[in-house]
């Protein structure tokens, strides 16, 4: 069985292709969103989803979210006295969505298409694949999100002739992708994109201006508990504004009360900045699809913080027109991935549908070039394959080398768009031995080969000998080798793994727990006896009694939520 997973930084989803239309899966406690979250129990049980976001308030130090900006990278999450890599913590998130759809499909799944951001690097897609792979996972092909929005878009418009935009702003990424439709086949246009802009950086924008305007020491940034408490806060009063004019942020910190009144032009404010770095990849997107904003049929939007009034007035006022609702933001990229799927089964319903896409960097090498006084300067970043050429594709160069009797080239292998490689992202390299004499007689063809799934195949053929040397691009600094997967997946497999049935239970209690540690006084002592009495429920492991009790206590945090009790409440 195969699945289509859109992994997240924020929120994660898994969804299906089943009797003719993709189909959302939900987890364990109701709902289709699993929050992006890890957490450690006192005893060493790992919580997925909603049980740990609610621990990141309550137990910082043992939870952790937002890994997946630094997939493909060194960095390290400790979680108590555990330390996880953030391949690790994503394969946790989509062990708990294989688990979900496993339970609702009633059989195994093996095989899943996984999302990833349209600009995505080459090492951030690798590490996606081995997210996959530690999770028991064979990941049949990696799709861009605004390609998977794009699919979810097109399958109700499958006779229209139809040329549209993906804005896709998540949790931790932005992707803008150009398409057309015509006659059954959707082309990717153009991918631009970037990888460190999300719905996290409005939030701590937010969080930065409170913390500024009331004064506070620069020490409680460094106090984890008070900074998720507020950062709790601010998505929050986040949220408020897409209803309403105007809300309150308050908070209390060393015995001391601060608030902040938050309206929409104080918050566009404050987010001036980022909201001019959602225009350049739209820009750079149409330029390089050789379109005006006026040339587009529709405008799509993809990713939970397109919700945002700001960000629907910013894509309003660039393309001169109210984008597209026909889908739920926060679920067409799980839904397009479930489409590829149903593609991949090849399920007859989808026969007619045919789908391109591109690459989203340029890939190339570094070279000298010889300047007019007979002199060379090194290091310049010559493109084989250019950005948003449709994939899979190959190309080739001929290249030379720079001196007389030289018996070997070190191709070094680039992706970006910079001018001269050490501003680029370095892939790999390719030693390429040569026969020696002049340099004509040494010339040398690079093809650079590249699939659908971001793999990259580098093979270089000598002239005159006709050898041929080649390389799969498959590792980059900071990426697991396959002995440290295969070292790794047994370390996983320790793991205990809170039972997927009583989650639903021990979300509830993490969310008390959350709670609790916000109140003081008599408040927190009644919440400390609803929790006992909970507990007690529970412990007669009665189906019923325990539903029943379950129901009552999320009722009361409504009540103690809804009231601002636990707003401004200290946790020391």
């Amino acid at each position: 069985m195969i699945v289509g997973i859109d992994l997240g930084t924020t929120n994660s989803l898994v969804a299906v292709w089943r009797e003719g239309q993709p189909q959302l899966i939900p987890n364990a406690v109701g709902q289709t969103l699993t929050p992006s979250c890890v957490s450690l129990d006192e005893d060493g049980t790992v919580l997925v989803g909603s049980a740990a976001r609610e621990r990141l308030q309550s137990h910082p130090e043992r939870t952790a979210a937002n890994f997946k900006r630094y997939m493909g990278s060194e960095k390290i999450f400790t979680l108590a006295n555990r330390d996880f890599r953030p391949e690790e913590l994503s394969s946790l998130v989509l062990r708990a969505l294989k688990a979900d759809a496993e339970a609702f499909l009633g059989q195994t799944v093996e095989e899943a298409v996984i999302t990833v951001p349209a600009y995505f690097s080459d090492a951030q897609r690798k590490a996606t694949r081995a997210a996959g792979r530690l999770a028991g996972l064979k990941v049949e092909r990696l799709l861009n999100e605004p390609t998977a929005a794009a699919l979810a878009y097109g399958l109700h418009q499958k006779d229209a002739e139809t040329r549209f935009l993906v804005f896709d702003l998540g949790g931790g990424t932005f992707d803008v992708s150009v398409l057309e439709m015509f006659e059954g086949v959707m082309e990717v246009r153009a991918s631009a994109g970037d990888n460190s802009l999300g719905g996290e950086d409005f939030l701590d924008a937010l969080v930065d201006i409170f913390i500024d305007r009331n004064k506070l020491p620069a020490s409680v940034r460094k106090d984890g508990r008070f900074m998720q408490r507020l950062i709790g806060a601010a998505e929050r009063a986040k949220r408020v504004l897409s209803e309403s004019s105007k809300t309150l942020l308050s908070m209390e910190h060393d015995g001391k009360a601060f608030s902040m009144s938050v309206d929409e032009p104080m918050l566009e404010h404050a987010c001036s900045q980022l909201l001019k770095r959602l225009r350049l990849p739209v820009e750079r997107a149409l330029r390089d699809a050789n379109l005006r904003s006026a040339m587009l049929d529709n405008i799509v939007l993809a990713g939970g913080a397109t919700r945002m009034p700001m960000v629907r007035r910013l894509v309003t006022a660039m393309f001169g027109r109210f984008p597209a609702i026909d889908f739920n933001p926060d679920e067409v990229v799980a839904l397009g991935a479930a489409v590829q799927a149903g593609l991949k089964a090849k399920d007859a319903a989808l026969r007619e549908v045919v789908m391109t896409d591109v690459s989203p960097y340029s890939l190339g090498v570094a070279v000298s070039k010889r300047m007019l006084d007979g002199s060379s300067t090194h290091g310049h970043f010559d493109p084989i394959i250019e950005r948003n050429t449709t994939v899979p594709v190959s190309r080739v160069k001929n290249y030379i080398p720079t001196a007389a009797g030289q018996v070997f080239i070190d191709l070094q292998i680039f992706q970006g768009e910079s001018r001269m490689v050490r501003d680029n992202v370095h892939l790999g390299e390719l030693r390429v031995e040569l026969p020696g004499g002049p340099p004509e007689e040494s010339a040398v063809d690079v093809r650079f080969s590249y699939d659908v799934n971001g793999l990259l195949q580098v093979e270089a053929m000598v002239l005159k000998t006709r050898k041929t040397f080649s390389v799969v691009v498959e590792g980059n600094p900071g990426l697991l080798t396959e002995e440290e997967i295969v070292e790794r997946l047994a370390a996983m497999r320790e793991l205990k793994i809170h039972p997927r049935d009583t989650l639903e239970n021990r979300t509830v209690l993490a969310r008390a727990e959350r709670i609790y540690t916000q109140l003081r006084g008599a408040a927190r002592e009644w919440l400390g006896q609803q929790i006992l009495q909970y507990e007690a429920a529970l412990a007669t492991q009665n189906a019923r009694t325990a539903a029943q009790a379950r129901v009552q206590l999320e009722e009361k945090l409504d009540q103690l939520e809804k009231s601002g009790a636990v707003l401004g409440a200290d946790d020391r």
